[in-house]
């Protein structure tokens, strides 16, 4: 190893990394639409042993079924590595999930369907953060007479001298 060198990256880095790159996208909305997915593609096909004796599930809506949880299985990945997309995403998850009411098995007996619409619902809510300027300070309260005014007060903000629209706009004219 060379002087220069960070040495083996701990649990710690790579904890933090995961942390920042699940902040960067709906993590939980993809994650709970692609375990809806799972037991509606599922559940159809599975075969329930008691014993000597086999109860199978398979109905005629096998093949809707595995269609229905692959696609969510993909839109809840289209929502970790496509982000932009995630209102679409959101929204065809959920009515994937009201189709598989119908079609899957209620749903995945209702399991399937729960997690994929909640999925939809938070990926179709999620909106990215915006950054925190770490170089900023935080503004100091204005100077007066000792009084501080709520933000809700009707109490208009006093002006000075110097300002202007030439001076608030940058020197810029707002007449378009």
């Amino acid at each position: 190893m060379s002087a220069e060198s960070t040495g083996s990256r701990g649990f710690t880095y790579w904890r933090l990394r995961f942390r920042a790159w699940r902040g960067n996208r709906p993590f939980w909305g993809g994650l709970f639409t692609m375990i809806g997915g799972l037991p509606i593609a599922y559940l159809p096909y599975a075969d329930l042993r008691l014993g000597n004796m086999t109860i199978a599930m398979a109905t005629t809506a096998g093949a809707g079924s595995l269609i229905i949880g692959v696609l969510l299985v993909t839109l809840g990945l289209t929502m970790w590595f496509h982000s932009v997309v995630r209102v679409f995403a959101g929204v065809a998850a959920i009515v994937l999930a009201l189709v598989s009411l119908p079609v899957a098995n209620i749903g995945g007996f209702l399991i399937g369907f729960l997690f994929a619409l909640l999925g939809g619902a938070l990926s179709a809510s999620w909106a990215p953060g915006t950054p925190v300027d770490k170089t900023a300070e935080p503004a100091e309260p204005a100077e007066g007479d000792g009084e501080r005014a709520d933000e809700l007060s009707a109490v208009a903000p006093q002006s000075n001298a110097t300002d202007s629209t030439i001076d608030a706009n940058g020197g810029r004219n707002s007449a378009g």
